[in-house]
C-alpha cells in the first residue's frame, strides 16, 4: 500500500479491526520512510453483471434509489429503506459469490419488499417481471393472496378472531343476540 503522503511504495499494519457491521476491515497502517498514519478499509468486491453485459460493483445505494421509486406516495421511511438496502447486500453477499447478474438482486429485493409494502411491492414486481397486461397484475395479486400470512390470510384470521370474539361474549352466531348496554346507561 502506497504511503498518501511522501508516496513510499511500502507500509506496515498498526492494528485491524472489523467495522460494526462486519463486512468490511479497518487497518490502522504506518509509513516507514516518513513515520505518519494513515488508515484504509477493506471490503470484499462484489460485482454485478447487467443484462447488456457491463460488469460494475455493487451498490447499496442503487438498491435503495430503486426501492424508494416503487415506494412513491407510500407510507415507507427513509430508515426503512436503509434496513431493506442492507437486508438485501447482507442476502447476496451470503451466496458467497464474487459475481451476480442484475436478475438475483432483483430477486433479493422481492422479499423484504414484500414484507415492507405490498404496493410497492406490485410496482418494484411490475417493472421487474416485466408485465405488460392486466392478467399479469391479477396472477401477481393472486399470488400475494394465496401465501402463508398474505392479505388474504390476514383478513381471514380477523374474520375469525371477530367471530370468535362474538361468540365468547355470548354475542353473535351462538350468542344471546342481547345488545350490551354501557357501563353507567342502566342508571
Amino acid at each position: 500500500m502506497h504511503c498518501p503522503f511522501c508516496r513510499h511504495p511500502d507500509s506496515r499494519v498498526v492494528d485491524s479491526r472489523t467495522t460494526d457491521d462486519g463486512t468490511s476491515i479497518r487497518r490502522r497502517r504506518q509509513c516507514p520512510d516518513c513515520s505518519r498514519r494513515f488508515t484504509t478499509v477493506e471490503t470484499c468486491s462484489l460485482m454485478v453483471i447487467k443484462r447488456s453485459g457491463v460488469t460494475e460493483p455493487f451498490s447499496r445505494t442503487k438498491v435503495i434509489n430503486g426501492v424508494r421509486k416503487a415506494c412513491q406516495g407510500r407510507p415507507v421511511t427513509e430508515d426503512a429503506l436503509a434496513q431493506l438496502g442492507q437486508r438485501v447486500e447482507e442476502a447476496v453477499r451470503a451466496t458467497g459469490s464474487a459475481e451476480l447478474t442484475t436478475h438475483d438482486v432483483g430477486l433479493a429485493i422481492l422479499g423484504p419488499l414484500q414484507e415492507l409494502d405490498l404496493v410497492a411491492y406490485l410496482r418494484f414486481a411490475s417493472v421487474y417481471r416485466a408485465f405488460d397486461s392486466l392478467e399479469d397484475f391479477e396472477a401477481a395479486i393472486a399470488e400475494l393472496r394465496d401465501t402463508p400470512g398474505g392479505p388474504a390470510a390476514d383478513d381471514e384470521d380477523r374474520e375469525e378472531d371477530a367471530v370468535a370474539g362474538s361468540r365468547e361474549d355470548g354475542h353473535g352466531p351462538g350468542g344471546t343476540g342481547q345488545v350490551p348496554v354501557p357501563a353507567g346507561a342502566a342508571d
